[in-house]
């Protein structure tokens, strides 16, 4: 996995640049996510690993990719075709998603919550989020009864456990020990 990271970043980093250049992040987010996803098909992949030309392949994806391809857009599988890259669409995607949201001074974080939180429960955790992180926070909520009470908080590698379920865990241990 480290190694198509690797191999996506300069690819996701110049087709960023470029977006930012043009003033159309959120196109390009649109599209790449897109191709990423027809990337990560399972009979695309199979496509991809019994045509061995170049041009067969970015022609392929152009194809798959429609309209939603614009001509910046197919010169990047071209590009990436041409490398045998295509295969690192996928993450290519999600670094260019993460680049956007640095870019953008957001994040998304995932709160997972014992009950249905109201509106002015969720801002204000967003409000205390984006304090705490100075960005923006797009909020991710789930239920998951088994937490007894409270929630969890996950950001990047931030992990907040304000459950019942966390609290009586801890407890458990520090009895144990």
């Amino acid at each position: 996995m480290a190694d198509t990271i690797t191999i996506a970043r300069p690819y996701a980093k110049a087709a960023f640049d470029f977006a930012v250049e043009k003033n159309n992040v959120d196109q390009w987010l649109e599209m790449i996510t897109f191709i990423g996803l027809v990337a990560s098909d399972a009979n695309v992949v199979k496509m991809l690993k019994t045509t061995t030309a170049a041009t067969e392949q970015a022609n392929l994806f152009i194809a798959l990719g429609g309209e939603q391809l614009d001509e910046n857009g197919q010169n990047l599988i071209k590009v990436l075709a041409q490398n045998e890259r295509l295969s690192v669409l996928p993450e290519v995607a999600v670094l260019f998603a993460q680049y956007r949201d640095e870019f953008m001074k957001q994040v998304d974080a995932e709160i997972i919550s014992a009950t249905e939180l109201n509106d002015a429960q969720m801002a204000d955790i967003a409000a205390s989020l984006e304090k705490r992180l100075a960005r923006k926070v797009k909020l991710n909520v789930s239920i998951d009864k088994s937490l007894v009470a409270g929630v969890i908080i996950r950001v990047g590698d931030l992990l907040i456990d304000g459950s019942i379920r966390g609290k009586l865990d801890r407890l458990s241990s520090q009895l144990q020990s």
